[in-house]
Order: structure tokens, then sequence, then C-alpha cells
């Protein structure tokens, strides 16, 4: 009898763990929709050609860049949410990669920008940069592959504590929105300390979480004081200036 309750029990859990990584999987496969903006910046032009395929990549049309961005999604976000300012940076030089993640989740992939590099090989700098777990991610990717990068992005989202940058020799720039209700103030002001002395701070008046991407409001996050199109134009002004810092810098 004991043991055949006993089975009976394992078999219960064993179904029990079994839904439960069935409705991860659902759950991490399903985030919101990209907004129209977004899709709509994932077709070709006259400036900018776009591919999608394993990454979603953003290449200058008429020029073969030398510095690129490679960017790894917030969590639980479609990857396309992140076209319209990815578009805007390619379109002013660089190649930008957009890193879709295993069930959206970066945590699940962190070193894929090791793939990335190794596939354009002419691109002789690199940043790597997220939102959120994705910012997260690429700061743990430049903490364990040292000197492979030479920028890092974060847009709302700091190091974990376990990866302390303060000294690694990267051009880092920290945007954030004084409304974010995920990535608070406190949170960003605590990062301090694991980053470089002369990283730059960009602080976002207004600016909220989830209008870091086209994808519609988030859970947990406060309202915005401002567009969704004026924080864009921030984000991205911010992002291009880290850039053309790495792109100008002399070779060692």
């Amino acid at each position: 009898m004991k043991r055949t309750w006993l089975g009976r029990i394992l078999a219960i859990l064993g179904a029990a763990l079994i839904l439960a990584a069935g409705g991860f999987v659902v759950w991490g496969s399903t985030p919101p929709a990209p907004m129209p903006e977004a899709l709509a910046a994932l077709q070709s032009d006259s400036q900018v050609q776009v591919e999608q395929g394993r990454w979603i990549v953003f290449q200058p049309a008429d020029s073969q860049p030398g510095t690129g961005l490679i960017f790894y999604p917030g969590g639980r976000v479609d990857a396309r949410a992140y076209a319209p300012a990815m578009r805007a940076v390619a379109a002013q030089g660089y190649l930008a990669v957009i890193v879709p993640m295993p069930l959206n989740l970066a945590v699940l992939a962190p070193d894929s920008a090791a793939e990335v590099m190794a596939a354009y090989p002419q691109v002789r700098r690199w940043a790597v940069g997220g939102h959120s777990l994705g910012g997260a991610m690429a700061a743990r990717y430049a903490y364990t592959h040292p000197n492979t990068v030479e920028g890092l992005v974060l847009w709302a989202s700091y190091p974990a504590a376990s990866d302390d940058l303060s000294e690694a020799p990267l051009r880092v720039v920290s945007i954030y929105g004084t409304r974010d209700g995920l990535a608070t103030g406190g949170k960003i002001e605590a990062s301090r300390p694991l980053l470089p002395p002369d990283t730059r701070w960009v602080s976002i008046a207004g600016g909220n979480h989830a209008q870091f991407g086209w994808y519609g409001p988030q859970a947990g996050d406060n309202e915005a004081g401002i567009s969704r199109a004026d924080q864009q134009a921030q984000i991205v002004e911010a992002t291009l200036q880290l850039l053309e810092e790495i792109g100008s810098a002399p070779n060692e």
C-alpha cells in the first residue's frame, strides 16, 4: 500500500511539474504584440536594409559600418518592439542587431553577442546593450567577455551585483526614465558603484519603462509624462552619442 501511495504522489508531483513547465513556456512565448510603428520599421528602404532571420539586422544601405550595436530585448518583450530605435541607429551609419531570445528571456542566452560578432568580422568596434533584463544580460556579457566590446548601452537597466564593471575599459551610457515603475530611480542610483566612473547618466524626464520599446503598457509601470515618440528620440540620441564615441576613438 505504501508503495502504491508513493507512486501516486510521485505521479501527481510529476504531472504538476510538467504543467508548470508548460505554463512557463506558454507565458514566455506569448509576449505582447509589437505596435504598428514597430512592424513598419521592419521594412527595408533606400536608407536602411532590414534582414529578419536568426537575428533582426539593420544595415545602412549605402555604407559598410565599422561600428555595431548588439541589442538584447527586455524580458518577455517581442524583439521586434525595438525595431524603430535600431532602424534609427542604422540610418546614422551603424550596424544594429536585435537578438531574439529563447522564450523572450535574455537570461537564457546571455552569450548570444559572441555569435553576432563572429558573423560580422568587418565590424571592428562593438557595443552591447539592452532594455531591462536584456540590459542586465548585456552587462553580464561585457563582464564575462572582457575586452571584446568597447561599449555598454543600458536602457532602464543595471548590472547584477555580481557583475562589477567599475574598472572595465568600457564606455557606458545608462538611460532611464523618471517615471519608470520597474527600473526605479533608486535602483539606477544603486548601480553607480558597479559601472565605470565616467559612465554617462541620461535621465529622461517623464519617461517610463514601457516606452523604451513599442509594445504597449506594462504591468507595474507608471504612466509616462511624455509621448513615446519623444522618449524614443531621447533614447536614440543618447545611444548614438555612445556609438559615435566608440567609432571615433583612436585604435590602441
